[in-house]
């Protein structure tokens, strides 16, 4: 190789170095990942206190990744590329069997933060438990999909197994509390594995699986137990592409999302984070047009979502809750005469009042393994 083509390949490797920085830094900030249905980082404001504990470099790596020009792209061949070269997995997700994509939740469990939010729920049920009394309190904390399919998993996979930190969970819960809260959901789960109960692109369960989890809820609270003929399965697209798949930039299989129906119709409204904007559906068949298909479920993440019903029981439960809950709270309309969803990530009042308030004669708290071992705003709980 001669001087001139030396040049020809430093110059060009500084072209496309530089050019891509330059490039990043002078196109628009994006704010919103459609693709992969999630807030982007934005340029950190720099301050003394920032540069000298090294959160500012932090943050800027950050949103150096999130708005590196041409983005989504680079994932996608990056995703091809490792996939071409015969490997497993990628960005921590497993190409599993029957075209799966499993999330492998790496150190998610082992974390500080998992350790102090298994202490924060149970101060949160011990601080209630009197109030609520026995049997009208519940924890469900709803395995991923890489504890309960794990057979489908590639050879020699090595993945945490999450059952030990449910059965932490548990443990604590029942060692501290005079009461039984935990529901296995884990055990019904492990049940039906070779059914559609998770998605294969994204990460939530799917109605099928929330399904089978409320009929033995349903069961050990003496409540009215559905069979799958108490309602018209309505399958609403089979073009839903979930956030894992937009993880890997890439396009696999799509999955089909199913809503439960009670064929009585039964009459309920909905009010959103106190609005006075009144509707008579938990679903946004809007979000069928999106991207975010999933959001037909309550039209997404709201803080407070307050359902009124004409069930006559007498009952009236808050869901503290993540996304999972989205498909299972509308198995609870024959059961309460009033529903409230609390998602604490977006509500910013004190949650005593609000339980000292509404007068709640029922409570479940229902997250999914690695969404509750992450959250940061569990804290909330003990305002």
């Amino acid at each position: 190789m001669n001087k001139v083509q030396s040049y020809n390949i430093i110059t060009l490797f500084c072209i496309l170095i530089f050019g891509f920085a330059i490039a990043t830094l002078i196109s628009p900030d994006t704010e919103y990942s459609e693709t992969e249905n999630r807030t982007l980082s934005q340029m950190p404001e720099a301050s003394l206190s920032s540069l000298t504990d090294g959160s500012f470099e932090s943050d800027y790596e950050d949103y150096l990744t999130d708005q590196f020009v041409l983005r989504d792209e680079w994932i996608a061949l990056k995703t091809n590329v490792e996939r071409l070269a015969g490997r497993t997995s990628s960005n921590d997700i497993f190409f599993a069997d029957d075209d799966y994509l499993i999330e492998a939740h790496t150190d998610t469990f082992t974390t500080d933060q998992a350790e102090t939010n298994i202490q924060l729920l149970t101060q949160f049920v011990e601080k209630y438990e009197g109030t609520f009394g026995t049997g009208h309190m519940t924890v469900m904390i709803v395995p991923n999909a890489i504890d309960i399919l794990r057979d489908k998993l590639p050879a020699f996979a090595s993945p945490y197994d999450e059952g030990e930190y449910l059965e932490q969970i548990e443990t604590v819960l029942e060692e501290s509390l005079e009461a039984h809260v935990w529901f296995d959901a884990r055990s019904v789960l492990q049940e039906h594995s070779e059914e559609e109960i998770y998605y294969r692109t994204d990460h939530h369960w799917t109605t099928l699986g929330a399904f089978y989890v409320y009929q033995a809820w349903a069961e050990a609270q003496g409540y009215t137990v559905p069979t799958a003929d108490s309602y018209v399965v309505e399958t609403v697209t089979e073009e839903f592409e979930g956030t894992i798949q937009s993880k890997l930039g890439i396009h696999t299989v799509t999955d089909s999302i199913e809503l439960y129906l009670d064929p009585a119709d039964p009459y309920y409204t909905v009010e959103k984070d106190g609005s006075g904007e009144i509707s008579y559906s938990l679903y946004d068949y809007s979000a069928l047009e999106t991207k975010s298909k999933y959001d037909i479920f309550f039209g997404g993440n709201n803080a407070l979502t307050q359902i009124t019903t004409r069930a006559g029981t007498g009952r009236k439960i808050l869901v503290v809750k993540d996304s999972y809950a989205h498909c299972f709270v509308p198995f609870l309309l024959s059961e309460f005469d009033e529903i409230d969803v609390l998602d604490i990530r977006y509500y910013n009042q004190e949650i005593s009042g609000l339980i000292e308030e509404e007068g709640y004669t029922d409570l479940l708290f229902l997250y999914n393994a690695s969404g509750f071992a992450e959250d940061t705003s569990l804290t909330k709980l003990l305002y």
